[in-house]
């Protein structure tokens, strides 16, 4: 299965080697109590979000960094809610800790704005320089460092896979929420780019409620040819589910960034393995404990992607899914 930057090779670039370290010499961190706080972009409730918690404390703990022992944790889950997003980043701050740590843009910008002394480590953001949070993946400067997911240019690829299902394809409708997904206008740019080479319309499509996605996906529904795209966006992930059965319901192929999709029933899902940057921004969160500036740690980027398709959504959709596109995909559910 195909992974994002390797654990051998993040700690080479780091130039260190924490994995050879001795058990008892990773044990031996500070005598203080050491607090960091932890902005989560999903609701507490959601069990992917947990799956990625409970990696990135297992990785912490192999470091000898143990909740409630030498290290204190304050988990914030703000549920794909931007007001929440602000409201936490400004608490967490508030309780001045040694780092926060983020997942998503949103977050990420929330804090951002309350802060750019404090260190922040971060994952699940979209070409990072692009957005302007750093300067340079290799020299990120400032306060912040960590993990980036996808470069927009991923966009083109979207489109030329929903092509690829649906060879007269002629139009997408790109869903996202503008106040949870601040990078919107970055992914249309690259949406737009592929699709016009392929011959495609794009019509962006900002929803701001459920009411919303059900009235576009329907009135999209009406046009010949269509196809939805779903960029990255916490506020449609936490409605993964009623969007796959509204894709269904309107039958509509579609396109998403994250698996949680697909397993809700939706057809296709192009994106990387989460799971791996939250492990591998343990070993940042450590490495700042100790001592270093996140200025001084690069910016990771993933090199490897899945394409997961679910053939129980094509029948239901009546796509007969070309086997050259079969073949390619790294995972075909039942």
């Amino acid at each position: 299965m195909p992974v994002t930057i390797g654990r051998r090779e993040l700690l080479v670039a780091l130039g260190g080697a924490a994995a050879a370290w001795p058990l008892a010499a990773r044990a031996q961190q500070s005598d203080r109590m050491r607090r960091i706080g932890v902005l989560m972009n999903s609701a507490e409730s959601d069990p992917t979000g947990q799956s990625y918690v409970r990696a990135f404390a297992q990785a912490l703990r192999n470091l000898g960094w143990v909740e409630g022992k030498n290290l204190q944790v304050d988990w914030r889950w703000r549920a794909g809610d931007a007001d929440q997003a602000r409201e936490y980043a400004a608490e967490l701050i508030s309780f001045t800790p040694d780092l926060i740590f983020s997942s998503s843009t949103m977050n990420l910008a929330a804090l951002q704005q309350v802060t750019h002394t404090m260190p922040i480590v971060f994952v699940q953001v979209s070409d990072p320089v692009a957005q302007g949070f750093v300067s340079s993946l290799a020299h990120p400067g400032g306060n912040v460092t960590g993990f980036s997911g996808f470069e927009f240019s991923i966009g083109s690829k979207w489109v030329d896979l929903l092509k690829q299902i649906n060879p007269g394809l002629s139009q997408v409708a790109v869903i996202f929420n503008p106040d949870t997904s601040p990078q919107s206008k970055l992914w249309l740019s690259s949406i737009e780019a592929g699709a016009q080479s392929l011959g495609v319309k794009v019509i962006a499509s900002p929803v701001y409620d459920t009411a919303d996605i059900e009235r576009v996906i329907a009135d999209f529904s009406r046009q010949p040819n269509s196809g939805l795209i779903f960029p990255t966006d916490s506020f449609t992930l936490s409605r993964a589910g009623v969007i796959a059965e509204l894709a269904a319901r309107y039958r509509l192929p579609a396109i998403y960034p994250n698996r949680e999709f697909v397993e809700a029933g939706g057809l296709m899902r192009y994106g990387y393995i989460d799971t791996e940057h939250f492990r591998q921004a343990a070993i940042y969160v450590d490495r700042i404990l100790k001592g270093m500036k996140p200025a001084d740690l690069p910016i990771q980027q993933a090199t490897k992607f899945e394409l997961v398709i679910s053939l129980k959504a094509a029948r239901a959709l009546g796509v007969e899914l070309p086997l050259s596109l079969l073949m390619r995909a790294d995972e075909v559910i039942e």
